[in-house]
């Protein structure tokens, strides 16, 4: 079973779920933004890990869908407090309809995102929700890191990999584990598809970091250099600061912090900075690094070499995707 396959079962899934009930405007904003598209990343490796370790993807299908529901509840608000006017290509929720939409529209998908879970009968649901729970947790903490670095010149770069860890990977990671619950696999195994997870969400943020900066902004779907308008401190921001000559650093620090600059020409004397100080490559090479220690948890599980495969191959893709 291919990924593609794994990504048409869903999408059926979540065809069947949609919400035409009123009012409108709490629930039409959810459809809009769970039918813009986007790569299904989580739902999809939720599928997998179930397939993974010999069950029925299609029992998955329920703890998939929370995840998704989840995850988009979080980009509802993550645009309105980056003010981002983009997603996937298309309007926000809060530009299309209005902030106070995006926030309760946001507050009733969280909502739905448990009570999709109560399909699944009482012990798995019950860890079902630890982990959800968790993991729910652990997202809004890393957000509100992101957020105050954004006022901070004093970023670490492991202060900056742990919310990553946070915001990102830990959801990357329960999506694997979850499918895992499902499928009745051992405390060892739902441990390193955890962990693998955790490294595969860690070379995914990363690589979203570059695609920021260096994406196409026909296939990216965000607007490119939206990090760089935010001030925010990424991978690329630390690394370039951390190799930068005394001049190269206060260019740098300066674009940071000046206001009313020209928002083209910061973002391409950012990149420039990033290109020069050599962090564009370190960037590269570190999603290289993590993807290939979230294969080493792979090569320590119990399950067949093909479903192995698919999960490498996956893997792969997702290293050196450009949307």
């Amino acid at each position: 079973m291919n990924i593609e396959r794994y990504k048409s079962i869903f999408l059926t899934h979540l065809e069947g779920k949609s919400i035409e009930k009123e009012p409108v405007n709490l629930y039409a904003p959810i459809n809009y933004i769970l039918n813009l598209g986007g790569k299904r990343l989580r739902p999809i490796l939720a599928l997998l890990s179930t397939d993974a370790f010999g069950d029925d993807p299609k029992k998955a299908l329920d703890v998939a869908l929370a995840i998704e529901v989840f995850h988009n509840f979080t980009l509802i608000h993550d645009d309105i407090m980056d003010d981002a006017p983009l997603r996937r290509g298309k309007e926000t929720v809060h530009e299309k309809w209005d902030i106070n939409t995006g926030i309760l529209s946001g507050d009733a998908m969280l909502i739905l995102a448990y009570q999709i879970l109560e399909s699944y009968e009482p012990k798995i649901y019950k860890e079902l929700m630890r982990v959800f729970n968790q993991t729910a947790l652990e997202v809004c903490e890393g957000q509100q890191m992101d957020m105050d670095f954004e006022t901070r010149t004093d970023v670490t770069l492991s202060e900056y990999m742990k919310m990553i860890t946070l915001k990102t990977s830990v959801l990357v990671a329960a999506a694997l584990q979850m499918g895992g619950i499902i499928a009745g696999a051992s405390e060892d195994d739902k441990q390193r598809i955890y962990d693998f997870g955790l490294n595969l969400g860690l070379a995914f943020q990363l690589q979203d970091d570059y695609l920021d900066a260096f994406g196409n902004p026909e296939t990216f779907g965000k607007q490119v250099g939206g990090d760089i308008i935010e001030n925010k401190k990424t991978y690329l921001v630390l690394k370039a600061l951390e190799n930068a000559t005394s001049e190269q650093s206060e260019n740098l620090l300066n674009l940071y912090t000046e206001e009313n600059q020209d928002q083209e020409t910061k973002i391409e004397a950012v990149k420039n900075l990033f290109e020069e100080t050599g962090a564009v490559k370190m960037i590269q090479d570190e999603i290289e690094n993590y993807t290939q220690k979230a294969f080493e948890y792979l090569e320590q599980m119990q399950i067949d070499t093909e479903k192995k495969q698919i999960l490498i191959d996956f893997g792969n893709f997702l290293m050196k995707r450009n949307v």
